[in-house]
């Protein structure tokens, strides 16, 4: 009986031990902001901005994000080499997170810097609007990425614990949600009367998002600053100082992918990120065009209630989810939230009706339930994968596992956005027409109720094959601490 209870005693003290200052998740949490507005505000808004308002053809605005996206994942693994070599005074991520944070919020305005009458200038056979997207992207990225890499690989070194992990992706996730909900708006600002064109009944979309852009900036560079002075990397000065060999760019990234528990995870990942991301866009245009009949003012103010749903959704998904990972086990846990998710986009087929408008809100709350819970669960299950890598490489690669993640998830990413824009081509969809072809409305409802389902179901399977346990973890960190010391 003595042995168990003294056991039990060292657990909870270490437990203790390990259990971070609110104040410090909550800071950290803020970063997750930079990353929505900075990356993902402009995949958001882009078919509405460079098709709708501009009339860039679908094909091409789809085309355009497909190339960025996989220009993200190819600097991604650079940025992370980078950060897992750097040895500085403030550490290996915050000096990336203050000066890329920073400069990402500045230059945020940069990407719709595009006048309307480009459109009709072609250059080898393609609208100068295109071109402007690829290169004024080209020249972000870089600067986002040497922010997003560093924050998300800090995130797994700030505490050993394996619920304690949890926790903090949970305050991650709730700060994502909340975050989000600035995307979703985005649309709605540029219907605000400053917007609107004299004389007619049309709004100046691109500038209303050049405007949007330059305040989020802003709070995006502020952001950077407080992550800098109010977190610590928790590994650096115990562990990673010591390490005097620096880790080359492809034995780094080969001995990622020999890593078994993290592929079975990145096909987690990826099955759902390339069945969301490929009907992200559907969503909207079943909104505009088929809820609220082609009135696109109508559509981008139920867009903004869909985000507010989507945001209580996954508010409400990440302490029920934190909560079952706890008592069932981080695996279970994400099988839970995959089926969650198969209810709102397969129940879309019959949530989106324009007969009761605001049966939508409840498919994007189960949407956003499931997006916030996967994804803070994946996280959690990351930061153990690199426990299991540390004890039979003998390095800490956080660095590398983020941005090798970042790079697969970024190409299904990728994928989805171009299959998004062939999907909307080839239903017929045609910008100039306020009313679509009833075909086309099929097509985009069935895509938008089928293809998530599918990547779904793949998650459930692979999620199920991943064996590190709460044991498991558990016994590892024992093991890394006796070989190394306690961190």
């Amino acid at each position: 009986m003595g042995e168990p209870t003294e056991r039990r005693k060292f657990q909870r003290r270490r437990t203790e031990r390990d259990r971070l200052p609110i104040m410090t998740k909550v800071s950290y949490s803020l970063g997750t902001a930079v990353d929505m507005w900075g990356l993902w505000m402009y995949a958001a808004v882009a078919f509405a901005v460079f098709n709708l308002y501009l009339g860039v053809p679908t094909w091409m605005v789809g085309l355009a994000l497909t190339l960025i996206r996989i220009f993200d994942a190819i600097v991604d693994p650079l940025v992370g080499w980078l950060s897992d070599n750097l040895r500085s005074e403030w550490g290996r991520r915050r000096p990336f997170i203050l000066i890329a944070g920073i400069l990402s919020g500045l230059g945020l305005p940069i990407l719709f810097l595009v006048s309307p009458s480009w459109v009709g200038i072609k250059f080898l056979g393609l609208s100068a609007v295109f071109w402007y997207m690829l290169f004024s992207n080209m020249v972000y990225i870089p600067i986002i990425s040497s922010f997003t890499v560093p924050y998300y690989s800090l995130g797994a070194e700030m505490s050993p614990d394996y619920e304690e992990r949890t926790s903090i992706m949970s305050y991650r996730s709730v700060a994502q949600k909340i975050s989000e909900l600035a995307n979703f708006y985005a649309l709605r600002f540029t219907n605000l009367a400053w917007f609107l064109i004299p004389g007619t009944a049309q709004k100046n979309t691109l500038r209303g998002l050049q405007v949007y852009t330059s305040i989020f900036g802003v709070v995006m560079a502020v952001f950077a600053v407080i992550i800098f002075f109010r977190v610590k990397e928790r590994y650096y000065a115990k562990v990673v100082v010591k390490i005097k060999r620096r880790i080359s760019i492809l034995s780094s990234f080969g001995a990622t992918l020999k890593c078994v528990p993290f592929r079975k995870m990145m096909v987690v990942g990826i099955a759902f990120t390339l069945g969301t991301s490929m009907v992200g866009a559907l969503g909207y245009y079943a909104t505009v065009f088929y809820v609220a009949g082609g009135d696109k003012i109508t559509g981008d103010n139920w867009q903004f209630w869909m985000g507010v749903a989507f945001m209580l959704g996954g508010l409400l998904g990440v302490p029920i989810h934190a909560s079952l990972a706890h008592r069932i086990g981080k695996r279970r846990a994400v099988v839970i939230a995959c089926l969650v998710g198969i209810c709102g986009y397969g129940g879309s087929w019959f949530l989106y009706t324009p007969e009761i408008i605001w049966l939508q809100t409840i498919a994007s709350g189960l949407m956003g339930m499931s997006a916030a819970s996967l994804w803070m669960l994946h996280s959690s299950i990351g930061a153990d994968i690199i426990d299991h890598d540390e004890l039979h490489t003998q390095e800490r690669r956080e660095g590398s596992f983020t941005a090798c993640a970042s790079y697969i998830l970024k190409l299904g990413n990728s994928l989805g956005y171009y299959f998004s824009g062939l999907i909307l081509t080839w239903s017929g969809f045609t910008w100039k027409l306020k009313v679509q072809a009833p075909e086309t409305i099929f097509w985009i409802r069935f895509s938008l109720a089928s293809l998530p389902v599918a990547g779904l179901i793949i998650a459930i399977i692979f999620v199920l094959r991943m064996r590190i346990t709460k044991e498991k973890a558990e016994d590892n960190r024992r093991r890394l601490e006796d070989r190394r010391g306690r961190v």
